[in-house]
């Protein structure tokens, strides 16, 4: 360390900052420490100050538990005057998952009265997004709007942003709606919100309306349209957004995103002949078909029921030495469920480990048991899932005792179909699926009493069966 600091006396800030950089990378605390000691006896703190930012995240990384005394200790010795080394901090406590402290800061700031500039309401909204704190962030936003915020085109983003990914869908469109300035970012963040909350509707009518807003589509706005139509099975519109795009987007077949998009919309809309045409395109693209593409293309075969098609598919993914994921073998495996292929799926399941190297989830797991329970082979299936219950196994979900719990209702094992659906109604006291697989295997054996006994229940809980319906378009 010695010699380090004898370097120091020569060399530039740069040099002390990547030194800095290195130390906090091997998390020694106590080599942090002697750095701090030299750079205050030196006063070289005092002449850099934004050497506090890369100090206090050095500490942080070396403490398993944020010590909040010491950080605002460190603030205090600071003697803020300018925002820029606590937006360098607010910075790197993002890049680095320590979200709690990028807010933490931000709040020093504004109660020391440091200024609060568009960058540190950006970092902290950006951290209040990553850990879902809406309370914070409306604080901020109040701010936003006391300070006269409002006209910055990225707040006004990272506050739709921070809206839609908590799914606080009404906040972030009239957020969007206030903004006397908007771009596409912004328009994408509210479509983003309407995506994961499903409101498909809301989605189609922001995109048309964007043009009048004198905002530009770009490739997320396409895919997001693309998403809209295949939520709405909205098939007449998603072959206009594919019609738009193949002449305004420059090489589309290069863009893996937006042809896994196409492939996804006319797959939910049952045209998997136009999905594999898509997959099969023929322009400047060719050959560039990535794991996402590959994995669409199974996912759409594997819902419309081409089972067969789904493994030729994988197959001829592996030969093209393509290594699949984990949603491609929770596809594979039930498409070998489904065409009574016990031994290959047992294969394809086994060989995730061994070799891709990817570790099986609950849902590879649900497959396997159902693979096994479709083969008639119940025993294997209690025999596998009771080993991952004395392993005390997490991956024992609702799915998979319902796939035993069918596979019971099928063979007429009512012992241990009941048992399946103890286990699952613990996990799920609420899911109205068990309790009518449980009924039909009570009626199955004219077990009349016990159905009662469930429609009571059922009753007491406030449960019923969801009505099923299809969406279909016909002409316009």
């Amino acid at each position: 360390m010695s010699n380090y600091f004898s370097l120091y006396r020569t060399q530039s800030s740069d040099f002390i900052t990547r030194f800095i950089h290195h130390i906090s990378q091997t998390k020694n605390q106590s080599a942090v420490k002697k750095l701090h000691a030299h750079l205050l006896t030196t006063g070289l703190l005092i002449i850099s100050p934004h050497f506090h930012a890369k100090l206090i995240l050095s500490y942080t990384k070396c403490l398993p538990q944020h010590n909040l005394q010491t950080l605002t200790h460190f603030f205090k010795c600071m003697k803020p005057k300018s925002e820029l080394p606590f937006n360098v901090l607010m910075a790197d406590f993002c890049r680095n998952g320590f979200s709690f402290l990028a807010l933490k800061t931000l709040s020093f700031m504004h109660s020391s009265g440091v200024p609060i500039d568009t960058y540190a309401l950006c970092s902290s909204l950006t951290a209040a997004s990553s850990i879902k704190d809406v309370g914070f962030g409306r604080k901020i936003h109040a701010h936003v709007v006391k300070s006269g915020w409002c006209s910055s085109v990225f707040v006004g983003s990272a506050l739709i942003d921070l809206y839609a990914k908590s799914l606080v869908i009404g906040d972030a469109g009239q957020v969007f709606d206030e903004m006397p300035l908007r771009n596409t970012v912004c328009a994408n963040a509210l479509l983003s919100g309407y995506g994961d909350a499903k409101l498909w509707t809301e989605a189609v009518e922001l995109i048309r309306k964007m043009p009048a807003l004198s905002l530009e589509y770009d490739h997320f706005t396409l895919s997001a349209a693309l998403r809209a139509c295949a939520g709405l099975a909205a098939v007449e519109l998603g072959r206009q957004v594919h019609g738009y795009l193949m002449r305004s987007v420059y090489d589309v077949g290069s863009d893996v995103f937006l042809l896994s998009s196409l492939i996804e919309m006319y797959g939910k809309c049952g045209l998997v002949a136009k999905a594999q045409k898509v997959f099969n395109f023929d322009g400047k693209g060719e050959g560039k078909r990535d794991v996402v593409m590959w994995t669409s293309l199974l996912g759409v075969c594997g819902r419309n029921g081409y089972y067969k098609e789904v493994l030729e598919l994988f197959k001829d993914m592996l030969m093209e030495g393509i290594s699949p994921d984990g949603v491609a073998f929770v596809t594979v495996i039930s498409a070998c469920a489904r065409t009574g292929q016990l031994q290959l799926g047992i294969e394809y399941f086994e060989s995730m480990e061994l070799k891709f190297s990817l570790k099986p989830g609950p849902e590879h797991y649900s497959c396997l048991v159902d693979l096994l329970c479709r083969a008639g082979e119940l025993g294997k299936a209690w025999k596998l899932i009771d080993e991952m219950l004395n392993k005390g196994h997490s991956s024992c979900t609702v799915p998979m005792w319902g796939a035993l719990l069918n596979a019971c209702k099928d063979q007429g094992d009512v012992e241990l179909g009941k048992l399946a659906a103890q286990w699952a109604l613990e996990l799920n006291p609420h899911n109205d699926g068990i309790y009518v697989l449980l009924s039909n295997l009570y009626a199955r054996f004219g077990m009349w009493h016990e159905i009662n006994h469930l429609r009571e229940l059922m009753k007491e809980k406030g449960l019923r069966k969801d009505v099923g319906y299809s969406r279909i378009e016909v002409t316009n």
